[in-house]
């Protein structure tokens, strides 16, 4: 039977519904909203862009700005940055306004089916061609797109691999583990070992309500998240397959990290800078983020001379002589787990009164030069074409590997509503306080069902 109860979320990302008048969300579309030009020359204005966390280096954020004014006298773009965090609720917020909402904004592609479905995006069918057509990460197309028409294109993907100190691994005698299991015994025996003797040290960083990094457990022994069952969806962390996944997430909870179990994954290099973690898992463009003392430069930011220049690259290579990456093994030696497949989608509101503007800047952001700018920043680029412009370094390779069997979230319509309401947290965090895991999960099952039916 389904259930009557409606998520605090879920019921609000109801009302953005009303915005399916003006953008054609599964329905039939306005003139407008195809984004034909009925009213003459594009007229100059400043647009917004919504780019979330730190993901996009900011000399494409620079990038970008120049080039949209470039190509468009008189009119400006300004970035706005928006937190991962409590995302969902500001977008509801932003999209349903016209005096609100931004004129382009990034998604992630998790949360991309809700506001599709929503009917909060312009459809994007027109230009799906010149942005790359079916060259485009083919998993974020189906995330943006309802009753066959694109809303959301990808932005960008990036697997999570393993980041680990060289030299505390040689100080433990440990090697690289080529096992899930195997990668469990090594993260206890890093944090035991703790060469340095370091206070609250972790073998491997992982915080509790870390469910992004927790889910590869999850999927590597076959469960899931949920799955749909007829037209109803239902939780499937009780599963056998999950249940046995979350033993081994408990496991490395309570005997492998000292990281809090009330705290994200966010920023995770930086308790591994601090040396207070041998390994965490990021996505691959994390290397920048990587800042050893022992190799840092002391170099301003904002210093673009040579000489800073050259310390910049010392510095970083100097980071990457002492840490290494690996992909997260999977069940058997030669195999990879599967990993969530992190990333965005980017979309033109329904409400943006700049469509035109906002058309041009996608153009900007699918253009070979940029996609071949988020490549070689480590991010694997929406269009697919360009992803060798990666390189072939460990990376590069790493990144490619982890991603090659990454896995999505359920592409439920109200999966977002899960997000926002902060589930997965919720039960991780239950998981690694160390509650019963199969009681845990039927409550949370339950309320996963509840939230997407």
């Amino acid at each position: 039977m389904k259930s009557v109860r409606k998520s605090g979320v879920a019921a609000s990302l109801v009302g953005v519904l009303a915005l399916a008048a003006c953008s054609g969300g599964g329905g039939t579309a306005s003139p407008e909203a195809e984004g034909d030009d009925t009213s003459g020359e594009t007229e100059a204005a400043e647009i917004r862009l919504w780019i979330n966390g730190g993901d996009t280096p900011q000399d494409l954020r620079d990038y970008l700005v120049s080039t949209f004014e470039d190509e468009n006298p008189g009119s400006t773009l300004v970035i706005e940055e928006q937190d991962w965090n409590g995302l969902v609720p500001r977008l509801q917020t932003a999209l349903a306004s016209e005096s609100q909402t931004p004129d382009v904004v990034e998604i992630g592609n998790t949360q991309a089916p809700t506001f599709t479905y929503a009917g909060a995006f312009r459809p994007l069918d027109g230009l799906y061609e010149e942005l790359g057509g079916d060259d485009l990460l083919e998993g974020f197309v189906q995330a943006g797109t309802a009753d066959d028409t694109v809303y959301a294109v990808p932005y960008y993907s990036g697997a999570r691999a393993v980041f680990y100190r060289k030299d505390l691994f040689e100080a433990a005698g440990l090697e690289v583990p080529t096992t899930l299991a195997e990668f469990t015994e090594t993260a206890i025996a890093m944090q035991e070992a703790n060469p340095n003797g370091t206070e609250n040290f972790s073998g491997f960083w992982f915080p509790g309500q870390d469910w992004y990094n927790g889910t590869a457990w999850v999927y590597s022994h076959g469960g899931d998240l949920a799955v749909q069952e007829g037209d109803q969806w239902v939780g499937a962390l009780s599963a056998p397959e999950a249940q046995e996944g979350l033993a081994e997430v408990q496991r490395l909870f309570t005997e492998a990290t000292n990281a809090p179990v009330d705290a994200d994954s966010n920023e995770p290099w930086v308790p591994f800078n601090n040396g207070e973690a041998a390994m965490f898992s990021a996505p691959t463009w994390a290397r920048w983020s990587i800042d050893l003392p022992e190799c840092n430069k002391g170099v301003d930011p904002e210093d673009t001379s040579e000489e800073a220049t050259a310390l910049r690259a010392e510095q970083q290579a100097c980071n990457e002589e002492k840490t290494g990456i690996f992909a997260l093994p999977g069940m058997t030696e030669g195999e990879v787990a599967t990993v969530f497949a992190g990333g965005s989608n980017i979309a033109i509101p329904a409400k943006s009164q700049h469509p035109e503007l906002a058309e041009s800047l996608l153009r900007i952001i699918f253009s070979e030069e940029y996609q071949t700018m988020l490549a070689s920043n480590g991010l694997i680029p929406g269009n697919s074409t360009y992803a060798s412009a990666m390189g072939d370094d460990v990376y590069a390779t790493t990144a490619v590997a982890a991603a090659l069997d990454a896995k999505l979230t359920p592409a439920a319509e109200n999966w977002a509503a899960v997000e926002g309401e902060r589930l997965l947290e919720d039960f991780f965090q239950q998981v690694a306080a160390g509650a019963d895991i199969a009681e845990a999960a039927a409550t949370t099952d339950q309320l996963i069902a509840d939230t997407l039916n």
